[in-house]
């Protein structure tokens, strides 16, 4: 684990405009693979979570949709779409910022990994306060609107 791939992700969760500020951050052997951040609203597409857009990315950047060996940070915990997504891509790692007590997937079905017969590796906090801040500024300039 290696904060300075979180610091990206918080750095690009800050270009999600008027979407849900959630930066990703797709590692492959110390190389950056894949950046993304939400564009749900942008693109009028439920899919487009930074998770998904990064694994795209990542996908391409690699021509193949396995991504065995590579490390994901994403500065909030995935929902369930985004947690299946990154177990079928094969992530070895994940590391999250803020916990999702609502809607993560971790938070809400702890043993998802294990139905999955996966062995993703994961762990939350990373970042905790930085990534928490993020949403909490951007839930408190919508409700001001």
């Amino acid at each position: 684990m290696n904060t300075k791939y979180m610091h990206k992700a918080i750095e690009y969760a800050n270009n999600s405009g008027k979407d849900i500020p959630v930066g990703a951050v797709i590692v492959k052997n110390d190389t950056i693979l894949a950046l993304a951040h939400n564009q749900k609203e942008a693109d009028n597409d439920v899919s487009a979570h930074a998770e998904i857009l990064a694994i795209r990315k990542a996908s391409k950047h690699l021509g193949n949709w396995r991504l065995d060996d590579c490390d994901m940070y994403v500065t909030l915990e995935p929902c369930p779409m985004c947690m299946w997504a990154i177990l079928q891509a094969r992530i070895n790692n994940l590391y999250f910022g803020a916990y999702d007590t609502v809607y993560g997937a971790i938070s809400t079905n702890p043993d998802i990994i294990r139905h999955a017969n996966s062995k993703l590796n994961f762990k939350g906090g990373i970042m905790e306060l930085e990534c928490k801040l993020l949403l909490d500024n951007y839930f408190k300039t919508m409700r001001d609107k």
